[in-house]
């Protein structure tokens, strides 16, 4: 009911009756009492005037599952079946793990505010600090080969990349195949696992990290690392911009299923992506080459040119980055 409560307020830029909101509802005019305290109790500024009602003239940047459902509800999200909210997890990741095997439905979104142990590409830490970030796994289960999952994380980074520029204006960017950059520096990772039989998708997860309020990052990773803070000097309501994430990786993964490959959206990936006619370190275990990067195929595998000769890489199996630089 709060989560109902907090969408109505703002839907509108008027004040709602007490009377009213207890008419849509349902419930007493000393329940809907309540919960405008509990909200105002959280941060939000409402005000009340008697006969009028209420009226939202703020909200915090705050994420709970009331916000989260009433952000996502302004966006009609139809797709989501569950959102489990977390203040703090290890890993929204390792989370989403344990709920997928314990029956969670597909469309399912596991969000923490804060994590323990941020899981990273290759096993790689991600830095998870409480009250700036958005760290946050959907839960699919699909009726696709496992083979065509590796294409979720470009999908994702899509959706990544839309939902920052519709709520901020920054020019988000793709540095495949996982990370999101903005002027150079990375604000955002991505990480899909999978289980799996050989021919049949149990469950994938795909976890999203985007540093939104940030105001600083530890030393080792500070000269590559940004925020939509620090790029803006604003700060952001981190719900919005989860709401406006899922609402594109919604619209991506209908077309995606389409055709189940990347050939209706890999234009709009090549326009988006950072590599595309650079040159890059194609990095494969302890070896490393040079080569150009010219875009993706319908499989989301990278085209690149060395010395002249066409060639694709898989990105579960390389790591690309820039020559002089992280991009």
């Amino acid at each position: 009911m709060k989560a109902k409560i907090l969408e109505l307020l703002k839907n509108t830029d008027h004040y709602i009756s007490g009377q009213k909101l207890c008419e849509h509802l349902g419930v007493s005019r000393t329940a809907v009492w309540k919960i405008i305290n509990q909200l105002k109790e959280e941060g939000y500024i409402i005000d009340s005037i008697n006969n009028k009602g209420y009226k939202i003239i703020s909200c915090p940047d705050i994420l709970s599952e009331s916000e989260i459902k009433s952000s996502l509800s302004l966006i009609n999200t139809d797709k989501l079946n569950k959102i489990i909210y977390l203040d703090e997890t290890d890993s929204t990741n390792t989370r989403a793990k344990l709920e997928a095997e314990q029956g969670a439905p597909d469309w399912t979104l596991v969000i923490a505010g804060r994590q323990t142990g941020g899981k990273g590409r290759r096993g790689r830490g991600f830095t998870s600090p409480a009250g700036v970030g958005i760290f946050m796994t959907l839960i699919l289960k699909p009726e696709f080969l496992p083979t065509k999952a590796s294409m979720l994380t470009l999908i994702s980074g899509m959706a990544v990349c839309q939902g920052i520029r519709e709520k901020t204006n920054l020019k988000a960017m793709i540095k495949w195949p996982n990370d999101i950059v903005v002027n150079g520096k990375k604000i955002c990772g991505i990480l899909t696992e999978m289980s799996s039989e050989m021919e049949a998708i149990n469950y994938i997860i795909t976890g999203i990290g985007i540093n939104v309020n940030n105001e600083q990052f530890p030393s080792d990773i500070a000269d590559k690392a940004t925020s939509i803070k620090l790029e803006t000097q604003k700060t952001f309501r981190r719900s919005d911009i989860i709401a406006s994430v899922i609402k594109h990786f919604r619209n991506y993964y209908d077309t995606f299923l389409k055709t189940v490959d990347l050939s209706l959206l890999k234009e709009e990936y090549n326009s988006l992506m950072i590599n595309t006619g650079k040159k890059v370190f194609v990095v494969q275990g302890n070896k490393s080459y040079e080569a150009v990067a010219k875009s993706i195929d319908n499989d989301g595998e990278l085209i690149i040119e060395k010395d002249g000769q066409i060639s694709r890489v898989i990105s579960g199996e390389v790591s690309v980055r820039g020559v002089y630089g992280y991009v």
